[in-house]
């Protein structure tokens, strides 16, 4: 995909996609506590609403930022608000992100035309 092997810029491996998504549910699953009474529909709607408006405006989630990642385009610009929205349907469905390609990326990302690099 003409990315550094390491450093800026490369492709986030598994264990910093892992560390953040893990995050990004569990302050999902704080304020779902405090609000909703730990309702999993509220969950999900709490995570997949904070995923969509910090993907789709600042290019990373806050699990993505603290562990040095941002979800690009192809060609290395920023993702746009819609590519935001699509992504996260397809992360919320869970079954394209089991499945990578050659270059880590999984369906989610594949779909949307998108990256998750790091920074």
């Amino acid at each position: 995909m003409g990315r550094p092997e390491k450093g800026a810029g490369s492709v986030a491996r598994i264990g910093r996609r892992v560390a953040a998504i893990a995050l990004d549910w569990g302050i999902a699953m704080l304020i779902s506590m405090f609000f909703f009474n730990s309702d999993p529909t509220a969950n999900m709607i709490i995570f997949a609403a904070t995923q969509m408006l910090f993907v789709g405006v600042t290019g990373h989630s806050i699990g993505h930022r603290v562990f040095g990642m941002q979800v690009q385009r192809l060609d290395g610009t920023a993702i746009k608000p819609l590519g935001g929205v699509v992504r996260t349907l397809l992360l919320c469905l869970i079954i394209p992100v089991l499945f990578s390609d050659s270059d880590q990326r999984g369906y989610h990302d594949r779909v949307g035309q998108t990256i998750l690099v790091r920074i």
